[in-house]
């Protein structure tokens, strides 16, 4: 099964919709929608970092984008006007790495396929890498679901179960730094937000707890993966884009429904 390059696609799909489902749903609801961004932004630099040093691309983007995570979660915290400052960072992490890409000597790689995924060029290491990465995220934030939600909630009711909500940021930071390690290679810098966002949105239209928010955001992203892929083989279209399309025709179908029903 694994020797067939769709069936790579679709579980590699899979298995980023397990580490985005969940935590999309903490994006939506602490509206971190640019931090996502910013972050996602930052991992082309990472794959300047690992192009220039000879290192695992998933390494340099990890490390960058765990450094960017890092910083927009600290100038969080000190009460910075966010939407300025990350929109500043978001796009000036990109514009520094496009650059820097373009200095590394001998370069043979197309760096649109890091800009926009190239799921079908997945192969088995990069199957465990994301499987292992979408584990460990899907995990960290089930170990810390209580005190996540309840930081995201309220502050001050965090305080007074004894929560330190920059704890709790933190665990969502080092978790999305982990998802856009994980993403790039299925859906690029460019769209790794939108996978985040779109199915958790949709999953909200159906959802009446937070945790079936997080599990029908899983089951969506893995739907329009699978829609996705079926979209770019019948028609010849990028498949990590036609993943993204699939995914806000699903969130728009499901809004129209969710309307109908309120008016019936």
């Amino acid at each position: 099964m694994l020797d067939d390059f769709i069936a790579r696609a679709a579980l590699a799909g899979i298995g980023v919709s397990v580490a985005t489902g969940p935590l999309g749903a903490f994006v939506i609801w602490r509206r971190m929608a640019y931090f996502g961004d910013a972050t996602a932004h930052a991992a082309i630099l990472g794959v300047a970092l690992a192009l220039a040093t000879g290192l695992p691309v998933a390494a340099g983007t990890l490390v960058v984008a765990l450094a960017m995570a890092a910083t927009v979660s600290g100038l969080a915290g000190r009460g910075w006007a966010m939407d300025t400052t990350l929109g500043v960072l978001s796009h000036a992490a990109l514009a520094f790495g496009l650059v820097a890409v373009s200095f590394v000597p001998g370069l043979r790689v197309d760096v649109q396929a890091f800009l926009f995924g190239d799921i079908l060029a997945v192969g088995r290491g990069d199957l465990g890498w994301i499987w292992l990465g979408a584990v460990a995220v899907a995990g960290l934030i089930a170990w810390r679901w209580s005190a996540l939600l309840t930081a995201t909630l309220n502050e001050d009711l965090a305080h007074a179960a004894g929560i330190d909500p920059g704890r709790e940021r933190l665990v969502l930071t080092l978790a999305l730094a982990l998802v856009v390690a994980v993403a790039l290679k299925v859906v690029g810098a460019l769209l790794i937000a939108a996978m985040l966002i779109v199915p958790a949105a949709a999953a909200r239209t159906l959802a009446r707890t937070p945790e079936a928010m997080a599990l029908a955001a899983v089951g969506i992203g893995a739907l329009a993966t699978l829609g996705g892929l079926a979209v770019s083989l019948r028609f010849d279209t990028p498949a990590g884009p036609s993943v993204i399309a699939v995914a806000a025709i699903l969130f728009a179908g499901l809004l129209a429904v969710a309307a109908l029903r309120r008016k019936a």
